[in-house]
């Protein structure tokens, strides 16, 4: 189904999508629109396609028929493109992936400094201001494994933010933390939600979405199922798999 037009300028535009996995069909017919300054929470049962999805808005998925456009720029068209994407989105995703051998603050001004051309000054300068922002900034000088999993994740939330990223991707950004760790990280996203971040947000935390999504987008079986407002999606799920699905993880 197609959802509801944004009330901004699209900064995501997905048309007919289709991705297959030799024979599994793992994205079906998408038809996706995120405004900017719009927050969009993904959701679903596991294998349903989320990931892929989100991959596909930063090119580290390639999607076999249909048109993608993000941040005005056709995806698949060119490397050329695909580079300039990956310059204007930030993306954090389940497990960390900071360098270990490089200290907190060094993870955030490596990539400002060789893709962006900063210079080593400013990228200093902008990634203590972003990790004061996500309050890590006492653990500049540390390094990854000194740190807990919820401080790690709010690195790699500081280095994405690094690059100045028009959008921001999140692949269950929580998934990988004890439960204890998960409120920071949420209580971060919540914060950049509220500085009006252009967001898309696969995740479980039905919390965290009714607080945060203008809208929301239910997946099963590589389909959009839903599409709605959150007030819409808890009161008056329209799909019986909505329905089922929110019955199983709001019991938990």
């Amino acid at each position: 189904m197609s959802a509801t037009p944004p009330p901004h300028s699209p900064i995501v535009r997905a048309k007919a999508l289709n991705k297959w996995y030799g024979d599994y069909h793992a994205l079906r017919d998408i038809h996706l629109q995120a405004g900017e300054r719009e927050r969009i929470v993904v959701c679903g049962p596991s294998g349903s396609g989320k990931s892929s999805l989100i991959r596909c808005f930063n090119g580290l998925e390639g999607f076999d028929t249909g048109a993608l456009q993000v941040c005005g720029i056709d995806l698949g068209a060119s490397a050329a493109g695909l580079a300039s994407v990956r310059q204007q989105v930030g993306m954090v995703f389940q497990q960390f992936n900071l360098f270990p051998h490089m200290t907190v603050l060094e993870n955030c001004t490596l990539a400002p400094v060789s893709t962006r051309r900063m210079s080593a000054r400013d990228a200093h300068e902008a990634a203590m201001h972003l990790l004061a922002r996500v309050r890590v900034a006492e653990h500049a000088h540390k390094y990854p494994a000194q740190l807990s999993g919820g401080q790690q994740q709010r690195v790699a939330i500081a280095r994405a933010l690094c690059m100045r990223p028009r959008l921001m991707l999140f692949d269950e950004p929580t998934s990988a933390l004890d439960p204890e760790m998960v409120k920071e990280v949420l209580d971060t996203m919540v914060g950049l939600a509220a500085e009006g971040m252009s967001m898309v947000c696969v995740t479980h935390e039905m919390g965290f979405a009714r607080e945060v999504a203008d809208r929301i987008v239910f997946m099963d079986e590589g389909q959009i199922l839903e599409v709605a407002t959150p007030t819409e999606f808890f009161a008056a799920p329209r799909h019986e798999r909505t329905r089922a699905f929110l019955g199983d993880v709001l019991r938990h």
